[in-house]
């Protein structure tokens, strides 16, 4: 069963050991900007939230979950803008395996189906993920999770493929 904690200051160099593995490298950006990011997160300067996500006493992976809402001005938005066009209150994840050794393993799908379902026991119902298009791997783990591309936004979003979670009994 995946489990979830915080992120805390003593996990950063866990975390920047992982952002220097391949797989990660590929898809995110510096390791050292995005332990910046991370840091300003664990001490409150940024409202995105953080965690690690383990099986047993073994970390497997980077979780975390930001606001739409709070993304929807300046730099951002003039960065990102299909951000515009999500409902405020809509929330966004993003993950990566820890490992490459865990890769192809479904943790990912696993993590995702066990993180949606504390995101919608919180009270949150608009839940996207916005994958590179060309990051196979990741966008079919968040199709076995439950994720659809959202068709309005197709073409209006770069290099992501901004992509919704539909609940059982949802339409797309």
């Amino acid at each position: 069963m995946i489990s979830f904690r915080p992120v805390a200051s003593v996990d950063l160099p866990l975390l920047g050991r992982w952002m220097r593995e391949p797989h990660w490298r590929e898809w995110w950006g510096d390791p050292e900007i995005e332990l910046g990011y991370i840091q300003d997160m664990v001490e409150e300067r940024d409202t995105t939230r953080p965690f690690i996500f383990y099986k047993g006493d073994r970390d497997i992976g980077y979780i975390q979950y930001w606001f739409v809402g709070h993304h929807q001005n300046g730099t951002w938005l003039a960065e990102n803008p299909w951000l515009a066009d999500l409902p405020a209150e809509t929330i966004g994840v993003d993950l990566s395996i820890g490992s490459a050794s865990d890769l192809s393993k479904g943790l990912g799908t696993e993590a995702l189906i066990a993180f949606v379902a504390r995101l919608r026991d919180t009270g949150f119902s608009q839940i996207i993920i916005d994958p590179d298009p060309n990051n196979i791997r990741a966008v079919r783990a968040y199709e076995k999770a439950g994720f659809r591309p959202v068709a309005e936004l197709a073409g209006k979003t770069g290099d992501s493929l901004i992509m919704r979670h539909v609940a059982s009994g949802e339409t797309g």
